[in-house]
């Protein structure tokens, strides 16, 4: 069972997150969670939940790709749900891993 945590703030999340490891920002690689959304696995899961505004929330994945071993992190806003096919990928393989818990 992957770890959930609950930080003040994105920034803290993915300062623990580089502290752990994970390098990548998949942001910016998505490209390769999009060619191959099967070769990866979501290991952490840190949200952030804005005090007042709920379009302040954002999700930080902490993501390892089974071929090479890298570690890295994705940040989805909660409207980055709708609007972004990583962000929706990352949504699936959280939601199936669930159901393998279960």
């Amino acid at each position: 069972m992957k770890k959930m945590y609950h930080y003040a703030t994105v920034e803290k999340a993915l300062e623990e997150l580089k502290n752990k490891g994970f390098t990548i920002d998949f942001n910016v690689e998505e490209k390769q969670i999009l060619e191959k959304p099967n070769n990866f696995e979501i290991v952490e899961i840190y949200r952030y939940e804005g005090m007042s505004n709920p379009d302040d929330e954002a999700t930080v994945y902490g993501i390892k790709n089974f071929d090479s071993g890298e570690r890295g992190v994705f940040v989805a806003g909660n409207l980055s749900f709708a609007e972004n096919e990583t962000a929706k990928i990352l949504l699936k393989l959280e939601i199936d891993d669930r159901k393998n818990e279960d």
